[in-house]
């Protein structure tokens, strides 16, 4: 029975690789695959309907909200000018210095990379970031990894992530942000040392003009109107993506409330009171937008776990994922370092995808503790953040730098792979 239903799951993959189906309805599809095979009735405890099917949609609510949260301070954050004027702010400092214009460009996405991820965190600092990194003649390449990077170093920090691996693996907040924090300094120093080394590669032209973005005027007058040209934002707006950060981290709020803060301060610290209403709606309308791919993957996960935990599929999984897991620590990372490549391309251990359901089935069958289940899925998601080719922030950053995802996976795999690896030894040392 097992082997059945890992051959599901191959199935599974084989499906979304070649574009057979989304992987929301690919992931929905093998539940009820898992669930039928395992003898589930259609009704009642531990059924197809009411717990796979009823209980699975909604068991990542909170994760939905928050990413819905996340989406709407994303685009407040756009509209008023916030993300951009950081961005400008980076690169007039910088001037022609593309190690430091690069540098500011990654800090830059690192603070918006704890609000929001994917796609819309990558357009908001790359919009401005890629051009001004491109021409001060930073690699095309790089400035499209150093978007990525970015993100990826403010991912531990990214609230709607920590909801969602509290949510999925049934962990208390506190221990993932405990695990969070120390991922981090390993995204943090790959993702400077990536800036560092690559801003020295050469054969590259200054492809985009910065004439527009390196203007100072003198006087005072000139520079408000270069601010309402450019549509700046005061500096104490600024702030915003750090308000749900300090309120979460250093004052123990809640998730959602603290980001529910940083909606309110963006909106008070940009916003005329006569026009708070309808900012307030439409940036709300185009979050549910922006929110809703990943909604339906989080709803599919939600079922896809439902599935895996039911005691049928527990029982059958358990003999075959005991006797393939490592249980020696230096095995343990010797091993998921060398498959690491498997989050790659929506593969098995995609933790977005059935590295949700393998996750399940780590915990459920007793054969590692949730929170080392919790390192290994957070330290592949910060490789399939940054180098996954299919990955929505990936092909837009490569596309928009004018290069190909896979260029960009080349070039950021060698930097997150080791990411991974210190979140795996981390992992290793405190819960095997």
């Amino acid at each position: 029975m097992g082997i059945v239903i890992l051959l599901l799951m191959l199935v599974g993959v084989g499906l979304m690789l070649a574009r057979k189906l989304p992987t929301a309805f690919a992931l929905v599809l093998l539940a009820v695959a898992v669930a039928i095979v395992v003898g589930a009735p259609l009704t009642g405890e531990n059924s197809i309907f009411d717990t796979v099917l009823q209980e699975g949609a909604v068991a990542l609510a909170a994760t939905m909200l928050a990413v819905l949260i996340g989406s709407w301070l994303g685009k407040l954050m756009e509209e008023t000018g916030i993300a951009g004027t950081l961005v400008r702010k980076i690169v007039e400092f910088g001037g022609d210095r593309p190690t430091v214009v690069a540098l500011g460009v990654l800090a830059v996405s690192a603070l918006i990379g704890t609000v929001t991820g994917s796609a819309p965190a990558a357009m908001m600092a790359g919009i401005i970031g890629i051009p001004a990194m491109i021409a001060v003649g930073v690699p095309k390449t790089t400035a499209a990894g150093t978007i990525l990077m970015g993100i990826a170093a403010g991912m531990p920090f990214e609230l709607p992530v920590w909801q969602f691996f509290s949510t999925a693996l049934d962990l208390p907040i506190e221990t993932v942000q405990g695990f969070m924090l120390k991922l981090f300094p390993f995204a943090a120093v790959f993702a400077v040392l990536f800036v560092l080394v690559e801003t020295r590669r050469r054969g590259v032209e200054h492809a985009w003009s910065l004439a527009s973005m390196a203007e100072r005027p003198a006087g005072g007058g000139r520079r408000r109107d270069r601010a309402r040209q450019l549509g700046d934002a005061p500096w104490y707006a600024l702030l915003a993506p750090a308000v749900p950060l300090v309120l979460a981290l250093g004052f123990g709020l809640a998730i959602i409330p603290s980001m529910l803060a940083g909606v309110l301060y963006t909106l008070v610290t940009t916003t005329r009171p006569r026009e708070m209403n309808k900012r307030l709606l439409r940036t709300l309308y185009a979050g549910f937008e922006v929110a809703a791919p990943p909604i339906a993957l989080f709803v599919a996960i939600g079922i896809l776990l439902a599935a895996v935990q039911l005691p049928g599929a527990i029982d059958a999984l358990n003999p075959l994922v005991t006797a393939l897991s490592p249980a020696n620590p230096v095995v343990f990372v010797i091993v998921f370092t060398l498959l690491t490549p498997l989050c790659l391309y929506r593969g098995p251990l995609n933790v977005y995808g059935l590295g949700a359901g393998i996750a399940g089935v780590l915990i459920s069958a007793g054969v590692y503790p949730a929170v080392a289940v919790l390192g290994l899925t957070a330290s592949y998601n910060q490789v399939f953040g940054v180098a996954d080719p299919t990955s929505t922030q990936t092909v837009w950053a490569a596309q928009y730098s004018g290069v190909s995802p896979q260029q960009v996976m080349l070039r950021t795999l060698p930097y997150v792979w080791c990411v991974a690896l210190g979140g795996l030894i981390v992992t290793a040392a405190t819960q095997l």
